[in-house]
């Protein structure tokens, strides 16, 4: 898997800049889970990468801090844990480097106008017909 990250279309974060480490995987688990390292931690330098532009760098790090770690530890399987942390990583990094549209102001359309007086017109006169009036 020499692929590099891809959490957006246009940043590839190369895999040398991803420092992936190996420990022992917490729960349940018998003989093997006390023998294997099988959790994998994935964690990646914001500051120190070439792949970030400075204001990807500034996104990143005002959203998720300076170092961006993920974390797996669901399988038995060392290698699919490194899988789940780098995709886990991926999606962290897209949702921190996420740029949001610009909200544009518009306005109500004529029709929309008159259905809104028309409903306001007809919830008047419903309570209109509720007074009570004097016997005439």
């Amino acid at each position: 898997m020499d692929d590099p990250i891809r959490p957006t279309r246009d940043v590839a974060i190369p895999l040398r800049e991803v420092v992936v480490r190996t420990s022992r995987s917490s729960g349940p688990g018998g003989q093997h889970a006390n023998v294997t390292a099988s959790r994998v931690e994935a964690s990646f330098d914001v500051h120190a990468s070439s792949a970030l532009t400075d204001a990807q760098k500034a996104r990143v790090m005002a959203r998720s801090g300076p170092v961006v770690r993920a974390v797996a530890q669901d399988a038995r399987s060392q290698a699919r844990n490194r899988e789940l942390a780098l995709e886990r990583l991926r999606d962290r990094l897209a949702r921190a480097l996420h740029v949001p549209r610009t909200r544009h102001a518009t306005r109500p359309s004529a029709g929309a106008k008159a259905r809104r007086l028309e409903g306001k017109r007809r919830q008047g006169e419903r309570k209109r017909a509720r007074r009570w009036r004097p016997e005439e």
